[in-house]
């Protein structure tokens, strides 16, 4: 167990690689009861998330949803997060733990005088993300009849007098879902998710597992590749910034930045000699000259190589290039490429 936004959250269960493999070939159990969860509502909800999210949350249909940013006004990223349309007027937002304050408070400074309120669930939500290729059917052991919601889509049910909504996302790449319960009842939908993981094979799956599922992804984690000082279009979130929506806060910051040029880029990178795991903060150097800095690293368990993150100079921001990761006093070799670092065939 160790600290985490606030939280004493497991590292492991069984082991690391043993709930990574578990994940990839059968299911997984995650708590995520430490995320957070927000409730948009009023007759300017649409308009609201519009101008405070860089997404174009006009285009999500009943029940649909979207990966997007909250910035700050240096464009920089606060949190990133999936933003769910429930009802023409009402929208539900799945946040980072560590960022639940900070975004409640961004999020009300740009309420103004628009119509809409925010409520901050997060207390009294539990949660859990059940991932991997057996997913459905750890699903249908659980709550048989459910329709397993399909990719960015959410969907609430009643059971058993409770509210249980589900949502088809997650941070692995792998076929699953995230599961909110109300909090006083995620201990025994946790026991009754594992009890049917294991029955197909799978188990419950923590922290380390997490991190090095999703850095095979090359999905950034916040507080390690986004931060306050680095804009979504560094980050290689561009995508997910809509141009053509209107104002939103960062926008005019970004707008410049795509003018001028990025001055760095995260990159993906491969270790092409056997060395320790490459590490959060280790330097990354570029004909002996240090560029940057690894954000996040790791042992790929799905491919056994170190694989890792690093903001590097926009001109060696590209495949191919040839670095070195400075690891406890000595240089080793590696190799910029393209993310993500592993597909799964299961997607």
């Amino acid at each position: 167990m160790v600290p985490f936004a606030g939280w004493e959250m497991p590292v492991q269960y069984s082991g690391i690689v043993d709930e990574h493999k578990a994940v990839r070939a059968t299911a997984g159990v995650f708590d995520i009861s430490h995320m957070g969860q927000f409730l948009v509502h009023g007759i300017d909800a649409e308009k609201f998330l519009n101008l405070a999210l860089t997404n174009n949350v006009a285009a999500l249909g009943m029940g649909e949803g979207q990966y997007t940013l909250l910035l700050n006004d240096k464009g920089g990223v606060i949190d990133d997060l999936i933003a769910y349309r429930l009802a023409p007027d009402r929208f539900y937002l799945v946040v980072n733990a560590s960022m639940i304050d900070e975004d409640r408070e961004r999020l009300l400074s740009l309420v103004g005088e628009l119509a809409v309120k925010l409520e901050d669930l997060s207390a009294g939500t539990g949660g859990l993300a059940i991932q991997g290729p057996k997913s459905a059917e750890v699903l249908a052991r659980v709550l048989p009849g459910t329709v397993f919601p399909a990719r960015n889509t959410i969907h609430v049910i009643q059971h058993a007098g409770q509210t249980l909504t589900l949502c088809g996302t997650g941070y692995t790449g792998e076929k699953g879902f995230e599961f909110f319960s109300p909090a006083e009842h995620i201990t025994t939908w946790f026991e009754q998710f594992v009890e049917a993981a294991r029955a197909e094979g799978g188990m419950p799956a923590a922290l380390g597992a997490r991190d090095t599922l999703r850095l095979e992804m090359g999905y950034p984690l916040n507080g390690n590749d986004l931060s306050p000082e680095k804009t979504p279009l560094e980050a290689g979130l561009g995508f997910f910034v809509n141009w053509e929506k209107g104002d939103f806060a960062g926008k005019a910051v970004l707008a410049n930045q795509k003018a001028s040029g990025l001055p760095s880029k995260l990159v993906g990178f491969k270790m092409t000699v056997t060395s320790p795991p490459p590490r959060a903060h280790y330097a990354v150097l570029h004909d002996g000259e240090v560029v940057g800095e690894v954000c996040s690293g790791g042992l790929s368990p799905t491919l056994a190589q170190g694989i890792g993150m690093a903001y590097l100079p926009a001109a060696l921001a590209k495949p191919g290039v040839l670095i070195e990761i400075e690891i406890r006093g000595r240089r080793f070799a590696a190799e910029t490429v393209k993310k993500p670092f592993y597909q799964p065939p299961n997607t």
